[in-house]
């Protein structure tokens, strides 16, 4: 059986990396998608709550049973600390999970979908390439306040948390430019990367 090529994805906010991830999923890779994963260890009965709602307290749990997502924004932005502590209880139920859909895989192109690919060290070594979805600042806040609602303070402040545009583009390997709303365009970026990728 030919090698399956591993491609990290990533993009800043407003991207459009979930549209590229989602055209390549059509033409036969098999999309990791990190934020579905921790969607569910997150949701009610989900396999991270008991140890958020131990270490973060009652507030950080909704009245479903899963995170408080604003609640949980807010205290991110404003407690450093809380960001590291999240993430020791999510990164390895979210790690364990990837492992375990990757190793089923039998597509010829395994994307794994990683909002912190830049910032975690331990994915370069494991990816193939990186294709990075790129776009503007301004774009990316238009695009967060026309889909999400929210307030430009609190698109800066998830920004500000991620990696910074040039950290990315300096990490790739490959850059898709997604700064218009051509959805016909990115198509046909997509499919002439798919074609590299055997799909």
């Amino acid at each position: 059986m030919p090698a399956v090529h591993r491609l990290g994805l990533t993009g800043g906010i407003g991207s459009g990396k979930s549209s590229v991830a989602r055209l390549l999923e059509i033409r036969g890779a098999e999309v990791i998608d990190a934020d579905a994963i921790s969607r569910v260890c997150t949701a009610p009965g989900g396999s991270a709550m008991r140890a958020i709602a131990d270490t973060f307290g009652p507030d950080f749990v909704d009245a479903d049973g899963a995170l408080h997502r604003g609640n949980m924004r807010e205290h991110v932005f404003t407690h450093p600390q809380a960001k590291a502590q999240l993430e020791a209880i999510l990164h390895p139920l979210i790690a364990a999970q990837i492992r375990m859909q990757a190793d089923r895989t039998r597509a010829p192109c395994l994307v794994f979908d990683v909002p912190l690919l830049v910032e975690s060290p331990r994915w370069r070594p494991q990816l193939d390439q990186v294709l990075v979805v790129d776009c503007t600042q301004e774009t990316q806040v238009r695009r967060v306040q026309a889909r999400n609602g929210w307030d430009v303070a609190t698109i800066n402040g998830v920004m500000q948390h991620q990696a910074s545009r040039r950290q990315r583009l300096g990490s790739a390997d490959i850059v898709i430019f997604n700064d218009g709303n051509e959805m016909e365009h990115l198509q046909s970026l997509v499919h002439d990367l798919a074609t590299q990728f055997g799909l």
